[in-house]
């Protein structure tokens, strides 16, 4: 018999997913980590950043107490070694937190360096700390290392950040979100190279901290992902907030000094900061898993999958970022479940990558679901588009925060809700009333018919909706 019923190699928010759901179903499970429980989305991404990014909020709001008619006597100053201190201690209970969760629903944990060596056997040895930054220590509890065998093998190893050809990170001028994370004190200058997800949330925290921020994009615009509007709308939004620019610009080569570091871009033009973030994209964790003796053939670095997660070996499966786009914890913990039910015999509904919603925690926040109209106009369709700005909101006036739009996309034909586009504030906090719209398949007509209480934000997206079918009342 296996030692196991399934092994999840990967301990981010799709694989302790998986271990759990298998839990859940009655299966015996356990979780092969090398670095941390939680992933890097716990400990490294998403939660840690959001704290930073929820001091920097404070600030600012601070800073423009007198707007509200409360009087703070001075400026506020951060305190960027407690603002980092909160960050970390939050990420620490975050891993904790996936321990808990392991040992209640008890699935082994077993810590080491995974690889494959035949289907159905997992080989768990020591490390790779060259391949583990940062790496945290082993939790209490684990499995030793040797070869275990289950009937499943679920893949999750996530990703890293890309380095790019002569920027490569040093950890002291040119830095990964490792250490833009945990920053002894907020540089005077910086360059962030990127300007998706990363590297605007990254801009907005440093600018709030008093850095003067340089964002270089290689594509036309900013957020290049997002729909085209929303892109110019933030980067104006961005631009106000004392952020930089340069779009359309590719680095030609970087000079690490003691103090500075001095990037030439294509053309010509230089810029001289103290420090450097590397924020171009991520990278597939597959190396060293033994994939190859297995029958598994990567396809531009990524693991090829079919059906619910299922690989070309045989009881070998893989979610998450290792798959490919979008490379999103919450898309990762969705596949996670739905491979697991299918290994179980459970029917499921397969997952709509064009019904993940994608957020930016950014000031102001951005968020988006399906198609942007230029995306929806190659489908050849007959769209209906409708916009609302958050300045004829009267809950956004009274919050002070009323610069935003909303934007929807139909089929005019169908009604279908093709696309969703926001930006403005808490707005990640409402992207999933599209989602439920579009997985519900609803219409303008089930949205509109739907009361939204007043005054709130929310109302945006009902304004939005009755502006593509000329029924906007507020503006």
């Amino acid at each position: 018999m296996a030692d196991y019923d399934i092994i999840v190699i990967g301990g981010g928010p799709g694989g302790y997913t998986a271990a759990i759901r298998a839990a859940q179903l009655g299966m015996k499970a356990a979780v092969v980590e090398r670095e941390h429980l939680g992933g890097i989305c716990s400990n490294w991404g998403c939660i840690p950043t959001k704290a930073l990014l929820r001091s920097a909020e404070m600030l600012t709001h601070m800073n423009h107490a007198a707007d509200f008619g409360i009087d703070l006597s001075g400026k506020a100053k951060p305190n960027v070694a407690a603002i980092v201190e909160r960050s970390r201690g939050i990420a620490e209970r975050m891993n904790g937190g996936v321990g808990m969760l392991l040992r209640k629903n008890k699935v082994d944990v077993i810590w080491g360096q995974a690889k494959l060596t035949a289907p159905g056997t997992v080989e768990v040895g020591e490390p790779d700390k060259a391949a583990c930054e940062p790496q945290a220590p082993a939790p209490k509890g684990v499995k030793p290392h040797g070869s275990y065998s289950a009937d499943h093998i679920i893949i999750a190893t996530g990703a890293r950040p890309r380095v790019l050809p002569g920027l490569e990170p040093d950890g002291d001028r040119i830095w990964t979100y490792f250490e833009a994370l945990k920053p002894e004190a907020a540089p005077k200058s910086m360059a962030i190279v990127g300007s998706g997800a990363i590297g605007v949330e990254f801009a907005s925290f440093y600018a709030a901290m008093g850095t003067e921020v340089t964002v270089v994009e290689m594509v036309d615009r900013i957020l290049p992902a997002e729909d085209a509007e929303v892109s110019a709308f933030m980067q104006k939004a961005l631009e106000k907030r004392g952020i930089a620019f340069r779009t359309g610009a590719k680095i030609d080569s970087a000079k690490v000094g003691k103090k500075d570091v001095t990037l030439t871009l294509e053309g010509g033009e230089t810029l001289k900061v103290e420090r450097v973030i590397s924020a171009a994209g991520v990278v597939a964790n597959t190396e060293g898993l033994g994939l190859e003796g297995i029958g598994i053939t990567l396809e531009k670095g990524l693991i090829p999958t079919t059906g619910a997660g299922a690989t070309a070996a045989r009881g070998v499966y893989a979610i998450g970022d290792i798959t490919g786009a979008p490379m999103l914890a919450h898309k990762a913990e969705h596949e996670a479940a739905l491979c697991v039910e299918a290994i179980a015999g459970e029917a499921v509904h397969p997952m709509n990558k064009n019904r993940i919603p994608g957020c930016t925690y950014c000031d102001p926040q951005v968020a988006s679901i399906g198609l942007t109209e230029a995306q929806a106009k190659e489908t050849g369709r007959s769209l209906k588009v409708g916009k609302f700005p958050f300045l004829a909101n009267g809950k956004a006036i009274a919050l002070g925060d009323d610069q935003g739009m909303a934007k929807v996309i139909f089929d005019a034909d169908t009604g279908e809700l093709l696309g969703a586009h926001l930006a403005g504030p808490e707005v990640t906090e409402l992207i999933h009333g599209f989602a439920t719209a579009m997985e519900l398949e609803s219409t303008e007509a089930e949205i509109i018919d739907t009361i939204y209480p007043h005054p709130t934000i929310s109302e945006v997206m009902k304004e939005a909706v009755m502006a593509a079918y000329g029924r906007a009342v507020n503006i």
